[in-house]
């Protein structure tokens, strides 16, 4: 065995104390005659061998696991390769130097427990990866909302699962996050139900309505038939008759029958001459039958018109607009009667 790990410390020495350099090549021949050339060839093939030969056994196998199971269970098998094989080259590449591995494990446990007391959060998030991969509620390339995020899924990692939304973003959620929130699978079943909200004029006869709604659904042919559309009378709105249309689809045609359902209901409510109202207010004085009286009092008025109110009066024609303002003209109080006329005699 080469003696790798002492030789930084004799370089240090030679340098420190430079007069007891053997001079020449004596201490290069020294040195090298220390190190065991079979065994560092060996350390390097399991280096520059062994890892690659461990990455292309990972592809192999999630490609072969992805064919017969799923993308999911795929990912899991790579990483239960590639980690722990990872691991165990490292470790013969340093005992093939001739590191003893038994103070190194030692102060790895140490180190591995303040570590793992500092580290609580990504423990959780480790704990909770477990917890998605052996629960499944959702697998590689299913959609998925979690809280107001909804994308696809890139990967289920270690610590965290990371979304693909539909406008491109990138977003990591932490696996411990998803455990705690209430996580919608969008894609789980095959099939999914579009309902969409239409508003008619009060006017309008519900049936006939409804007769048109399932016509237009009928004629598309991304709309299922099984199980068939259905409208649904929602109430009475402010300004409209709230009704639901809710027809089935293919979950890969959702957002296209969404589409195409608006624009066609809308070319045949224009057809059939069935409104479609926006919001509107009517004013009432109280009663139920006559509305609130409105009297136009003129087209225009003048920007320069003064507004007179009954308590004031206007300044007569013709007088002097020099002269002060004149006191408003009030009427004379009405007369008295003496009080010792009603008195008897």
């Amino acid at each position: 065995m080469m003696d790798v790990a002492g030789l930084p410390v004799a370089l240090l020495l030679q340098a420190a104390q430079p007069d007891t350099v053997v001079t020449g090549f004596d201490f290069l021949s020294e040195t090298l005659a220390r190190i065991d050339i079979p065994a560092l060839i060996r350390a390097l093939l399991w280096l520059f061998v062994g890892i690659p030969l461990l990455l292309a056994i990972s592809r192999w196998l999630k490609r072969w696991v992805t064919r017969q199971y799923s993308a999911q269970q795929a990912m899991v098998v790579g990483k239960l390769v590639v980690y722990p094989g990872v691991l165990l080259i490292l470790v013969l590449t340093l005992m093939e130097l001739g590191f003893n591995l038994a103070p190194l494990l030692g102060a790895a446990g140490v180190v591995g427990i303040a570590v793992g007391f500092a580290s609580q959060t990504s423990v959780s998030n480790v704990i909770s990866g477990f917890f998605l991969i052996g629960e499944k509620p959702f697998e590689v390339d299913d959609v998925i909302q979690v809280g107001e995020t909804v994308g696809r899924v890139l990967s289920i990692d270690t610590l965290s699962v990371k979304l693909r939304t539909f406008d491109n973003r990138f977003i990591r959620i932490p696996n411990e996050t998803i455990v705690k929130s209430q996580v919608t699978t969008i894609t789980r079943f095959p099939i999914r139900r579009l309902d969409l909200n239409i508003g008619v004029a009060y006017k309008e006869d519900i049936p006939r309505v409804r007769t048109v709604l399932m016509e237009v659904a009928g004629a598309n042919p991304r709309a299922l038939m099984e199980p068939e559309p259905t409208v649904f009378f929602d109430g009475y709105g402010d300004s409209s008759l709230d009704l639901r249309l809710a027809v089935w689809t293919m979950r890969e045609n959702f957002f296209s029958l969404r589409n195409t359902l608006l624009e066609e209901i809308k070319a045949r409510f224009d057809s059939e001459g069935i409104e479609i109202p926006f919001p509107h207010h009517s004013l009432y004085t109280g009663e139920a039958t006559e509305p609130f009286p409105i009297r136009i009092v003129a087209d225009r008025i003048p920007e320069d018109a003064g507004v007179a109110t009954e308590a004031e009066e206007t300044v007569p024609r013709g007088a002097d607009s020099d002269a002060p303002d004149a006191p408003p003209h009030e009427a004379p109080p009405p007369a008295t009667a003496d009080p010792l006329e009603d008195e008897p005699r």
